[in-house]
């Protein structure tokens, strides 16, 4: 448990302490937990810097601020307190948000990003859709937002995936469900709707690798990169948590980029 001051964030750190470093960083209503797999073989050549964010898994629950952007704060926080950095910061969905916000506030804390299928670029029945999921979330909190999650995996998913996440899910607090969702597309900054989105990624200064599970998406964030040596990838027939249904393609695209970037 690492006090950074305005909050105590729960963290895992595996592989040497002198390697170079790679913070792995879950999505909306999830955990450290969904790298557990991933970590462990990366830590064989990597630091691994593994934490819960805010309201989220282990790490302490505040009454408000509980968004993307104060996320990625507590993360620049928790690096320095750990003396690490500049690491290659990987982000699933909400987390993906989370990394390149990180990148874009405290560029000299990340080497490069690896966002997969990030909470950015929403557009067209996805903004449209925004009002009543905030309503839901915010009246319902996770019992909604598990519906969500129960609807985001392939056929090709391996059993129990889809019920640990509901389960991870149903166990965050329904504040924190509300107050994330809006952060992330509705709050004052929020950067997931696609022009907000394009402002804040062509401040990005470092080189990016996004994983999308969508075409569309990812040929439209082809179109926004201004920075040499980004990549973006289409993985077609996945789900939304594509890095669990597919841990060693995940795992050996993480060491990849590491290593090149």
């Amino acid at each position: 448990m690492i006090d950074i001051g305005r909050v105590r964030l729960f963290c895992i750190s595996l592989g040497p302490a002198d390697a170079p470093a790679l913070l792995l960083v879950h999505g909306w209503g999830g955990d450290g937990r969904e790298w557990s797999r991933h970590a462990e073989t990366l830590a064989g050549r990597f630091r691994v810097i593994v934490p819960d964010l805010r309201g989220h898994g282990r790490s302490q629950v505040p009454d408000e601020g509980n968004t993307p952007l104060n996320m990625a704060d507590d993360l620049a926080a928790m690096l320095q307190a750990l003396g690490r950095g500049p690491v290659v910061a990987v982000g699933h969905s909400m987390g993906g948000q989370v990394v390149n916000l990180l990148a874009v506030r405290h560029p000299q804390l990340v080497r490069s990003v690896v966002a997969l299928d990030p909470a950015h670029g929403a557009h067209g029945t996805e903004v449209d859709g925004i009002p009543a999921r905030v309503s839901a979330y915010r009246e319902q909190g996770a019992r909604a937002a598990a519906d969500f999650v129960a609807g985001a995996f392939s056929p090709q998913a391996p059993p129990g995936l889809r019920t640990a996440h509901v389960r991870t899910m149903l166990g965050t607090p329904d504040h924190v469900i509300a107050q994330a969702y809006d952060g992330m597309y509705t709050a004052p900054g929020a950067v997931g709707i696609r022009p907000h989105s394009e402002a804040y990624l062509r401040r990005r200064t470092r080189s990016a690798l996004t994983v999308w599970t969508s075409a569309e998406a990812a040929d439209w964030e082809r179109s926004t990169l201004h920075v040499p040596g980004s990549r973006v990838d289409h993985w077609p027939g996945v789900g939304h948590y594509l890095h669990e249904e597919h841990p060693e393609r995940a795992t050996r695209l993480i060491e990849q980029w590491a290593d090149s970037a």
